[in-house]
């Protein structure tokens, strides 16, 4: 939508932008001729064209606009105070839940004038139940006509923007009525899907009046006469309509449903009436199949080869549902075949029975309704075409109508329209993704998908697709926009060849005309080879065939013939022209298929281009300035083809490809076949012509001439005696660019060619090179005479690069160089110029180095041996060549004259030294002053011995000699891998990098010296398993690092060197791409490359399986963008590890100790603690990592919390670590961050006086009013003071409480840990005892209850029972209608006598009525929340939900506890379960007063067994039999356990893995002791030998009966006769010995006497010590709770963040309604962020969760008892205190109970707060997902309700407040129009006969 400022009637108009990039398999493209206009009201509905004009409908807007999106007029319809419930008009008063609401646009159509009148606009929207409105056609804002006081029979649309709505307007004869002037009546038939709001009765298709109204009618109005499809259900009925259309006399719905007939799947049927008929007997329905694709999406009427056919989108369902895949095509059914269907249902429904020729079911009647198919005369079809009263209806096929796909795509198809173009059908076709789809349907059906056009990516396009007047554009409709599309864009191809290239069936060449254009726009397409079709894939532009000639002198004009096929006829008045390029056109003579033109003159022709001896000019055939046909004709210059080739002028003529000839006497080279002076001439034609060119064909002298030494140079020549002047002849040669002109003689010889001789000449030239080649020539006066190709001259310098005789006598002998050792110096020379006698043989061979200097003795590696006289050749050294004595036989590819041999060294056997030798023919051998050295290179040890299999590992090699050969002569090897070499060789150490290898392995070191492999005896390289990384927390650190993060995992000692690495970018990249965001990715990427860089710190690893890592120090400046772990070649992700990023904070804040003046010392009282003030102090660290130094002591860090830092100083002031003061500075160190707070000064206890001075010169009565105020000031400061150092040593004795008992935690955890280990095992699979969801449902809705309405059944006698279920099912219907409901819960919550406890029940009997409808449910339980919430709003909000006074805070509990059943199942049930066993397990470790039900082992202080019990734990064989087998089953007791104690430890022992339930009771056991073969004694809690004492009497343990350790009982089934005292536990049920209960007037005591004994005198009992024992901290049982607390707090944790994490999402019920918390906050103006806390805290973890966590037998089949119950009040308690947003302070006076948890609940607290927020900022939108979660979850448990037995339970409120509730719907306006208490009094008469006012 465009933004709100701009007016509405404001509409821009844009280009569409470049599309972004498709699927591979259609080619998008982005048509700049697609023009759009963007509206308000996305998303946009429905699109109409009628007379030019354009209607765009949306929600609350409607638009008119011309053919050119121009907007004319703009109308808003929308929002208005509406409510889906409630009928128009709407009163606020009698509609609360009406609020202000969008109106979706439903239907748009045009009906026509009457007569000549002008027409109408009918719209009609989702608001006032669907009503409609008309609207003039010329300006849609002037209203025709609108109802102000609709009636139900004038509800035309869906009141739901998803359910669909179609309509169709038809013109039929008004028979009833006269119908005014014309006798015509306009009716609207309507299709529209089913809504569970609202009324319900509307059926699927009805007949609507538009015009003309008759007085007491009205307009849209349903009437009785105008028929309607009836239907049994409409709810099952649901049909999702896509398309109405009026054919032929009949009007077609076509719509989708779920198949009631067959297999319940979803179809698409297309339905048919006649138009004429007003009581829909003609109805008829047939299923269309199309290979899977089942769902349709849109529809048009089009024609396909003449006859009309129904174009389809369909899109294959996901499995049984409603809902479409991306996978859809194009179906299309002949109308003629789907109409031939049709009537063969009637006539075989009619005339049939329904069933076919096979007898097999071919019709029948659909709808649920009471009519059947008939045997009427086989003339009754013809007879009743669109039925009668007597005829079957409606009908339906059970015979689908097939259809093969046209098109297929994998993204949702939603929209087509066709249009016809030359003959051919051409569909377009809309997608989900914005893009429309053009295809070609061929005449077999077949679909050619030829192009795409992207309209607006990413939107979906409508189902109105439509065509202009003249089909010349589609207009599309997607979510915000409406676009003109063009149909094709022939007129943009400019050629032939791109307009037959483009595939358009709308394109097509003209050729006489030329361009591209549809068919019809070419003047000539009825003639042939006129108009040319693009998607005829044979069809050719007309092209040159053949041009004669081809080819043709530049000074020449002649004919050309053109050859031209599919040449268009012409008449005999047109006429042809050719134009040779850009010069003017000729007239062309045709002839047939040839057309002859005269070619340029040559004047005309354009110069030739630079360095080319021709051109190639277009020859294009004209038709006036049209081009047809187009070919090439070149154009040569002989006399250019010899300018180009001076050297060889005549024979380049000759042999040219062009007709040329050759003047040898003008030196001219022509075209022309004579020469201009002379009849001598060379023709090209002849064969002889090239050889008898006048030509330079040899040289007689040698082609080598030396430097410096006068030479004579003779050149041959023939065919010279055509020239007859006089003219002399010259030798020209050319050095370097200077021409020498030597005079030449000429010799003729016997064979007529000719010698010349030319003059001696001494040559030079500058380049330092061995050989120089230059040009030589013979010119005859001013004619140059041709040379063969490649005649040169070789001069040539001996001496240059021939430095020594070697390479001086290794030039080849034909250059004649000789090595002078005469001259100055001794060079190389020409033979002819060395004064004194040459060389005969060189020096001996001269070394000046030799690399490298040292090699293994096994030889193998090259050694480089450089200088001079090193040979001639390679033949030279072989066999010459030893070092330090021993062959070394060169390389022939490496060696180089003279200058340098390479050879492989050889083995020596034994380690040597010596010079290098080369030696070379006989002189003397040359000798290295380098001494070469044999080494035995020694490899003495490795380290490290081991690495992970990903390599990365640094190995330090020590050894000998390792330095020998040169590096590259080096390499190493762990077996077959290569250990990269990566630093410089030493002679004793090597360091190489291990590679990757395939397996964990020991591997061999081989380190290869050349070829010499060296290992290490008895020392092997280890490949290990890669480390792996299991955990590492903590996940966060600031700024500064250093914090330590502990890292756990698997073979972490195999790491080298592991470094913790930090992925930083600049913040100022961060913004620069947020500016870019729409850049393309690759800039994206080339930022992000150069700009990353990364922050790394060592590691330490402790073991294998654990290592320290300190953070890297980031600086605020830079993002995060990673943290990772380098483990040698292993790089392991920190979110790879939990799935949780980690996460840099800034810096915690300290304030100096004086914040006012920081520099004056903070003055400490010993004794105390140091109060540090802070900001986000835990945010990132913990306690344990901070340390504080008071100069040179440590400040012992007792407590820190997000805002202060408790350290406790030294008794006695440190010194100071600073030289400048003598006071000590507080500094605390955390991570790498220190911070210095401030100097510290320790006071003495003693209070200044008031100074004597002052008493003296004050008077008496001054003294001491002064003196009274100081003391009260004192006293003040001092209490102030003391109460805070009480409350820092309250939480310094608690923090020491815990360290001190922490040991014993830890004992007491590993125990617990290794007894839950067990357990776990069966966790969550069947030892998860979750109660199934009935029996979960029964507790929760009815806690306390014996017999909940699930477990019963309706108690009726047989003659009522089917009437009183009429009448309930009744009841159900009226539930389920939303007023009623509603007025029903009011009226009852009004009523005086309709207690709390009655609220509660009557919310969970609605409950189990409407669970399956969860929906409605839902809906209605908003509903009255809102009515809630407006009453506390008006009061104190912060109140609501906090009780359960209303109806509806109970059916939210209940709501909840559905909902939420699945996560209880899936994620929380277990930690819950672990919880509570842990809580057993402690509680059962110590002993249990079975009186009382206190413990020694609890966490609540009033369940505490005070007194110091001795016992001692003792192991029980207990006999349990296995099958046939007995077999004995230790279990660990108590010796003070009661014998019932005993037997419930047993059962829980042997049915550790069985629910609860299905173990046997203890009382129905007895325990036996056996000893030895006779001794069997059945022990009980009670029996004769009980000891008695007075008044109390114990109960019997196994203390009392002196039961051995070790000893063997068993269980053995109770006889009937035995008694005693016995205690049951029961589900639920916490019944321990009652304190009162009286057996012969004597009480009970297990372990301690009741404290209410009546023998202690009353006044002892409340004795003021008792009092302030309790409220004091008596570490004596204080540290039995801490110790309990340590134990349980891993799982009370587990727990908490099972229920509070938002790592996995959190449950979707929590987000539906937190989003409508905070919906109804912002609704009612509340910003108190806590108020809504306050709701979301009251409708969520107090109202459910509390209630599981205090109920674990709600959730799980267990046994929870007294003791194991205190427990979780206590736990709940602490989750209560954990949501409420006050601050929770604890000191002196604090339960006991709060203190416990006093340290965790600030973190619980973070966790809730965390909790809500992520909520609140995740994305909301979820109403749809928890609808189709509610549908699930109706269906999934509705099975278990038993929703008759709630209804009857129900129905006796009713009965209790009948005259009430009926007074109340009788005073409801909307009520009446129900006619709800009629209904309500119907059901009371079934129910119970009640008689009443029907």
């Amino acid at each position: 939508m465009l933004a709100s400022s701009i007016p509405p009637s404001l509409l821009l108009l844009f280009l569409l932008p470049p599309p972004p990039s498709h699927p591979a398999d259609v080619i998008v493209t982005s048509d700049p001729v697609v023009w759009w206009v963007e509206e308000h009201g996305a998303p946009l509905a429905h699109l109409v064209l009628e007379a030019g004009h354009l209607y765009v409908g949306g929600v609350d807007h409607l638009y008119q606009l011309t053919s050119d999106l121009e907007v004319m007029s703009h109308v808003r319809t929308g929002p208005h105070l509406d409510s889906p419930d409630c009928l128009p008009p709407i009163v606020p008063q009698e509609c609360p839940s009406a609020t202000p609401t969008h109106n979706h646009n439903k239907l748009l159509l045009v009906e026509a004038g009457q007569g000549a009148g002008p027409g109408s606009l009918i719209v009609c929207g989702s608001l006032f139940q669907g009503i409609c409105d008309k609207r003039r056609l010329s300006n849609i804002s002037e209203l025709l006509y609108q109802t102000s006081n609709p009636v139900d029979t004038q509800y035309v649309a869906a009141n739901d923007p998803r359910v669909s709505t179609v309509a169709v307007v038809i013109t039929t004869e008004n028979k009833q009525e006269g119908g005014g002037a014309s006798g015509v009546l306009h009716l609207m038939l309507v299709g529209r899907g089913y809504t569970s709001k609202g009324p319900g009765d509307i059926p699927p298709i009805t007949t609507r009046r538009l015009s003309p109204v008759p007085p007491l009618r009205r307009a849209f109005s349903q009437e009785e006469e105008l028929g309607k499809l009836v239907v049994g259900s409409y709810s099952e009925y649901n049909n999702h309509f896509v398309k109405a259309v009026a054919h032929n006399n009949h009007v077609y719905f076509l719509f989708s449903r779920r198949d009631m007939w067959h297999k319940k799947e979803y179809r698409t049927y297309a339905s048919r009436l006649c138009s004429s008929d007003r009581s829909f007997y003609s109805y008829v329905e047939v299923p269309l199949m199309c290979s899977g694709y089942n769902l349709a999406q849109g529809a048009g009427l089009g024609s396909h080869a003449g006859e009309p056919a129904l174009f389809i989108v369909m899109a294959a369902g996901q499995a049984s549902t409603p809902v479409a895949t991306n996978r859809s095509a194009l179906c299309v059914y002949g109308m003629a075949e789907l109409d031939a269907m049709l009537r063969r249902a009637q006539e075989v429904c009619y005339t049939e029975g329904g069933r076919g020729s096979g007898g097999q079911e071919e019709a029948y009647i659909e709808y649920a309704v009471s009519s059947k198919c008939l045997k009427l005369p086989k003339n009754s079809l013809s007879e009743y075409p669109c039925g009668g009263e007597h005829t079957p209806n409606p009908i339906a096929s059970t015979v689908p109508l097939q259809a093969t796909p046209t098109f297929t795509s994998t993204t949702q198809l939603t929209a087509v329209t066709t249009a016809t173009e030359a003959g051919h059908t051409i569909a377009f076709l809309g997608d989900g993704e914005g893009r429309l789809h053009k295809v070609l349907v061929r005449s077999d059906w077949s679909g050619d998908l030829y192009g795409s056009v992207s309209v607006d990516s990413g939107s979906v396009i409508r189902a109105d697709l439509l065509l202009d007047e003249n089909q010349q554009h589609v207009y599309v409709l997607t979510n915000r926009r409406l676009s003109k599309v063009p149909v094709s864009t022939c007129e943009r191809q400019t050629d032939c060849q791109s307009c037959l290239s483009v595939r358009d069936p709308y394109c097509g060449w003209c050729v006489l005309e030329g361009r591209c254009s549809r068919k019809h726009q070419c003047r000539r397409h009825m003639q042939p080879n006129h108009w040319l079709w693009s998607f005829e894939p044979t069809n050719q532009c007309v092209i040159v065939q053949s041009l004669r000639p081809a080819n043709q002198s530049k000074d020449e004009q002649t004919q050309v013939t053109l050859s031209v096929d599919q040449l268009p006829a012409l008449t005999e008045a047109e006429s042809l022209s050719c134009v040779f390029g850009l010069l003017p056109p000729q007239p062309a003579v045709i002839t047939a298929t040839t057309i002859t033109c005269q070619s340029p003159a040559p004047e005309l022709l354009p110069p030739m281009p630079t360095g080319s001896d021709h051109m190639i000019l277009p020859v294009s055939l004209m038709f006036g300035h049209v081009t047809i046909a187009t070919g090439n004709m070149t154009f040569y210059d002989c006399g250019a083809v010899s300018r180009l080739n001076q050297s060889s002028q005549c024979l380049a003529c000759l042999i040219s490809v062009w007709r040329c000839n050759w003047c040898p006497l003008d030196q001219l080279c022509t075209h022309n076949h004579s020469c201009a002076n002379q009849h001598i001439i060379l023709y090209q034609r002849e064969s002889s012509g090239p050889t008898s060119c006048p030509l330079v064909f040899a040289l007689q002298s040698s082609a080598l001439v030396p430097l410096g030494l006068t030479t004579t140079v003779a050149l041959r020549g023939r065919n010279l005696d055509v020239y007859t002047d006089e003219a002399p002849y010259v030798c020209v040669v050319q050095i370097e660019g200077v021409q020498i002109n030597l005079p030449a003689a000429v010799e003729k010889q016997p064979d007529n060619t000719h010698t010349f001789t030319c003059s001696p000449h001494q040559f030079q030239y500058a380049v330092s090179q061995l050989q120089y080649s230059s040009d030589v020539y013979l010119r005859r006066g001013e004619r140059r005479i041709d040379v063969s190709p490649g005649l040169r001259l070789q001069l040539y310098d001996c001496s240059a690069g021939q430095s020594d005789c070697s390479q001086c006598r290794a030039v080849p002998e034909e250059y004649g160089c000789v090595w002078c050792s005469g001259s100055p110096i001794p060079s190389c020379v020409y033979n002819q110029s060395c004064t004194s006698v040459p060389a005969d043989t060189c020096p001996p061979p001269q070394i000046t180095q030799v690399r490298p200097v040292s090699g293994p003795l096994e030889g193998g590696i090259l050694v480089t041996i450089t200088g001079s006289n090193l040979g001639m050749r390679y033949q030279d050294v072989v066999g010459g060549v030893t070092v330090a004595g021993v062959q070394c036989p060169p390389q022939p590819e490496r060696y180089q004259i003279s200058t340098r041999v390479v050879c492989e060294l050889q083995s020596s056997g034994k380690q040597r030294e010596g010079p290098v030798l080369v030696t070379v023919g006989t002189t003397p051998p040359g000798k290295s002053q380098q001494i070469f050295t044999y080494q035995d290179p020694q490899l003495l040890d490795l380290v490290p011995d081991k690495g992970p299999v990903s390599g990365g590992t640094r190995l330090t090699i020590r050894g000998r000699q390792l330095l020998t050969g040169q590096r590259s002569d080096l390499s190493a090897f762990l077996g077959p891998q290569p250990c990269y070499i990566v630093e410089e060789v030493t002679d004793s150490e090597l360091v190489c990098q291990t590679g990757p290898s395939n397996q964990t392995k020991e591997v061999k070191l081989r380190v290869l010296f050349g070829k010499a492999e060296k290992t290490i005896t008895k020392v092997t390289f280890r490949y290990l398993d890669n480390p792996v990384i299991t955990d590492a927390s903590p996940a966060e650190s600031f700024y500064e690092g250093g914090r330590v993060i502990m890292v756990t995992g698997k073979n972490l000692g195999v790491v080298q060197q592991p470094i913790i690495s930090v992925w930083v970018e600049p913040l100022e990249v961060q913004r620069v791409k947020r500016r870019r965001r729409l850049a393309l990715l690759t800039a994206k990427q080339l930022v992000f490359n150069s700009t990353m860089r990364t922050v790394s710190e060592p590691c330490s690893v402790l073991s294998s399986s654990q290592m320290t890592c300190p953070t890297p120090k980031v600086t605020p400046e830079v993002k995060v963008k990673g943290v990772w772990f380098q483990l040698d070649n292993v790089r392991v992700h920190f979110e790879t590890i939990k799935g949780k990023s980690f996460t840099y904070y800034p810096n915690p804040e300290l304030f100096p100790l004086n914040r006012e003046a920081p520099d004056v010392p903070y003055r400490f009282k010993p004794g105390g603690v140091i109060a540090v003030e802070g900001l986000d102090l835990t945010r990132a660290i913990s306690r344990q990592e901070v340390t504080a130094r008071l100069g040179d002591q440590e400040c012992d860090v007792k407590t820190l919390d997000n805002t202060h830092l408790y350290c406790e100083p030294p008794e006695i002031q440190p010194m100071s670590v600073e030289d400048s003061n003598e006071l000590p500075s507080l500094q605390v160190f955390m991570g790498n961050l220190r911070v210095d707070l401030g100097l510290v000064q320790y006071d003495s206890d003693s209070v200044s006086v008031v100074p004597l001075a002052a008493q003296i010169g004050l008077g008496a009565g001054a003294a001491v009013i002064i003196l009274s105020v100081l003391v009260i000031i004192l006293m003040y400061r001092r209490k102030s003071k003391q109460a805070l150092r009480d409350y820092k040593k309250v939480l310094l004795q608690l923090e020491t409480l815990e360290i001190n008992v922490g040991d014993q935690c830890r004992k007491e955890f590993t125990d617990l840990m290794t007894e839950m280990m067990d357990l776990s095992s069966d966790v969550g699979g069947p030892g998860l005892p979750l109660l199934d969801y009935r029996t979960y449902a029964e507790r929760v809705f009815f806690p306390g209850q014996q017999v909940a309405p699930l477990s019963r059944q309706l108690d009726l006698p047989e003659s009522r029972r089917q009437t009183v279920e009429q009448g309930l099912q009744q009841l159900n219907n009226l539930l389920n209608n939303r007023l009623f409901l509603t007025r029903f819960i009011h009226t009852l919550e009004a009523q005086q006598g309709f207690s709390q406890r009655d609220r509660g029940y009557v919310a969970s009997l609605l409950t189990i009525a409407l669970h399956d409808k969860l929906e409605y449910f839902t809906e209605v339980m908003k509903s009255l929340l809102q009515d809630l919430v407006q009453q506390y709003v008006a009061k104190n909000p912060k109140l609501m939900l906090r009780r359960t006074e209303t109806v509806v805070e109970k059916m939210l509990t209940n709501w909840m506890s559905i909902c939420l059943y699945s996560f209880l199942k899936e994620v929380a049930g277990e930690p819950l379960f672990m919880l509570y066993r842990a809580i057993k397990y402690q509680v059962d470790k110590g002993p249990v007063d079975s009186v009382t039900g206190k413990a020694k082992r609890t966490l609540n202080d009033s369940h505490l067994l005070r007194e110091d019990i001795e016992y001692c734990s003792m192991t029980l064989m207990v006999l349990v039999k296995n099958g046939v087998e007995v077999q004995p089953c230790p279990v660990k007791v108590l010796d003070t356990d009661t014998i019932t104690q005993v037997k419930d430890k047993i059962l829980d022992q042997v049915y550790r893995g069985a629910p609860f339930t299905q173990r046997p009771a203890a009382d129905s056991l007895d325990l036996e002791w056996r000893s030895g073969q006779a001794g069997h004694l059945t022990l009980s809690d009670d029996d004769v030998t009980a000891v008695v004492q007075g008044r109390w009497k114990r109960v019997n343990t196994l203390q009392h009966y002196k039961v051995p350790d070790g000893a063997t009982v068993a269980l053995i089934p109770r006889s009937q006769s035995s008694g005693g005292v016995n205690q049951v536990f029961q589900t639920g049920e916490k019944t321990p010995m009652l304190e009162g209960e009286e057996e012969e007037g004597l009480r009970l005591w297990h372990l301690v006497k009741s404290s209410e004994d009546p023998e202690i005198p009353k006044h002892r009992k409340s004795s003021m010590r008792e009092r302030e024992r309790a409220k004091a901290i008596p570490e004596i049982y204080l540290t039995r709770l801490l110790s309990m607390k340590g134990t349980l707090q891993k799982f009370v944790d587990d727990v908490f963040v099972a229920i509070l994490s938002t790592k996995r999402p959190p449950p979707i019920a929590v987000r539906f309604f937190f989003d409508f918390l905070d919906d109804m906050a912002e609704k009612h103006g509340i910003d108190d962020p806590e108020t809504v806390h306050i709701w979301k805290t009251n409708s969520l973890p107090l109202r459910f969760w509390v209630n599981i966590l205090k109920n674990p037998q709600f959730v799980l089949d267990v046994q929870v008892t007294d003791s194991i119950d205190a427990i979780l009040s206590v736990i709940a308690q602490t989750f209560i205190d954990s949501c409420t947003t006050s601050e929770h302070k604890v000191g002196r006076d604090s339960p006991v109970n709060k203190l416990l948890y006093a340290r965790e609940i600030p973190r619980y607290k973070q966790l809730v707060e965390r909790y809500y927020s992520d909520i609140h900022s995740a994305a909301s939108g979820c109403y749809q997902e928890m609808n189709s979660t509610l549908t699930e979850l109706s269906g999934s448990f509705a099975s278990e309700m038993n929703s008759v037995v709630a209804l009857h339970e129900l129905y006796k409120y009713i009965n209790k407040y009948y005259d009430q509730i009926i007074m109340s719907l009788e005073e409801d306006a909307s009520g009446q129009k129900m006619q709800l208490a009629y209904r309500l009094q119907q059901v009371a008469a079934l129910v119970e006969n009640k008689v009443t006012d029907l």
